[in-house]
């Protein structure tokens, strides 16, 4: 059947084909956004303060050097009483009633029974943990972004239709009035046309209101004034060609929120090995020297060196205590990965069923366009030989953009439905901005 192409499919043709140079892509946004959000920022900074933990738990092998002084003032200068038989007691002096003193200590941990290995190894653990956290939000950052991206899209085809069956709506109507004005066709004809119309420019006019609300929330997304113009790229939905169990096995293979989960009961092992490790042997080394002005003192500056040991043997089982709650977080986050791992197969799942519903829909739609056109064109020929009514061709013209509607909800639930799929499975992080360093991109991807 030759079916010529209506004026809708022509428009969407141009302003697909005809998009301007200067139209931002999503990866330009997905750059601009994590430039701009502030949860970015904070997670950095939570990075920031991980990595200071780390450092400040290696710096806990180095040796330790300070110093003090001061100036005393007594009120009597230290005195002693010696009782010598036959003599009587005599005073002597054992130091000024005012001097000054200081003293400088080095000391350095030789031996901690793992303390000192365990907390570096949990503070390590804690970095990772911090870095997974910060992908993490670079993920949903990312499909917040494509969602609001292909929200402006969506609404943007959603004006163009309502213009367009406004355009349909308001020639059909004149044609009616000029039958009518010749007393072809009843008064109630003109009267239905122009209730449709009416009704089609309403539609017009949220299509506009649901487009303006929607470039504002992109903007605000990347960090714009609510209203400064919108320019996007077209989305396509993109192909997927992998079996569910090798998806799922890079899902949970690249998820950061497993990874996170992974680090943090890490971290809280080592840490109960760290507390379980204070109440055993510490031997450290220490040595200095002070000086006390004190005439009466045969030796004012005193050099000393001290290797000790500390031991508490009883505590009342303080660190027993402590290293049994860190112990139960830990395992209470390792179960928490495992829930999350199963969740995350389950998203998968879904995702990928979407991305094949989605593609039916769209292929189902598309064929349904060229039946509304020529439903349309029929009906309306049947009317101006009088052969249908005017409710017909009404029918008709609303199918027809119903029929454009679904096609374009099919089509960005489609492109939604595989943007999702790549975040379920953790490609996000494999291509455009906000990679981690040395991370390859994925092998065959194609880029929107």
């Amino acid at each position: 059947m030759n079916i010529r192409i209506s004026y809708f499919t022509a428009g969407f043709t141009v302003l697909t084909a005809c998009v301007p140079a200067a139209a931002e892509t999503l990866d330009q946004a997905w750059e601009t956004a994590l430039a701009a959000d502030r949860r970015m920022r904070a997670a950095g900074h939570l990075t920031q303060s991980a990595e200071e933990t780390l450092s400040a738990a290696r710096a806990a092998r180095l040796p330790r050097l300070s110093v003090e002084g001061g100036y005393t003032v007594l009120d009597n200068a230290p005195v002693t009483v010696v009782t010598i038989p036959p003599f009587p007691p005599q005073e002597l002096p054992l130091g000024e009633d005012k001097g000054y003193s200081y003293r400088g200590t080095v000391s350095v941990p030789l031996y901690t029974s793992g303390r000192l290995a365990h907390g570096i190894e949990a503070a390590r653990a804690g970095v990772q943990a911090a870095r997974q956290d910060e992908v993490r939000t670079v993920l949903d950052l990312k499909l917040q972004v494509v969602e609001l991206y292909a929200a402006v899209l969506r609404a943007q085809r959603g004006v163009e239709v309502a213009q367009k069956h406004a355009e349909s709506l308001t020639a059909h109507t004149q044609d009616v009035a000029n039958r009518f004005y010749q007393g072809q066709v009843a008064k109630n004809d003109l009267l239905a046309a122009q209730v449709a119309l009416a009704d089609a420019r309403q539609r017009a006019i949220q299509a506009h209101s649901a487009l303006d609300l929607a470039q504002a929330s992109y903007n605000r997304q990347l960090g714009r004034a609510l209203t400064e113009p919108v320019l996007l790229d077209e989305l396509t939905p993109q192909p997927v060609n992998e079996e569910l169990a090798a998806l799922t096995a890079r899902a949970l293979q690249q998820r950061p929120e497993l990874a996170g989960l992974g680090e943090q009961s890490t971290r809280l092992r080592q840490q109960a090995a760290s507390e379980r490790a204070a109440s055993r042997p510490q031997v450290y080394l220490s040595g200095g020297y002070k000086y006390e002005e004190n005439r009466y003192q045969l030796y004012e500056g005193i050099w000393s060196a001290t290797v000790g040991v500390k031991w508490d043997l009883f505590d009342g089982g303080i660190a027993r205590h402590q290293a049994g709650a860190s112990h139960a977080r830990a395992e209470a986050a390792a179960q928490e990965r495992d829930d999350l791992a199963s969740l995350v197969a389950l998203q998968v799942r879904k995702a990928q069923l979407d991305v094949t519903e989605t593609r039916q829909r769209v292929e189902v739609s598309r064929e349904a366009l060229a039946q509304s056109e020529e439903n349309l064109n029929v009906a309306r020929s049947r009317y101006r030989a009088g052969l249908a009514t005017n409710t017909v061709v009404l029918d008709a013209e609303t199918q027809r953009t119903q029929s454009y509607t679904n096609y374009n909800n099919a089509l960005y639930d489609a492109v939604l439905a595989s943007q999702r799929l790549r975040y379920a499975v953790g490609d996000f992080l494999t291509t455009g901005p906000g990679r981690p360093n040395g991370m390859p991109s994925a092998a065959g991807e194609v880029k929107p």
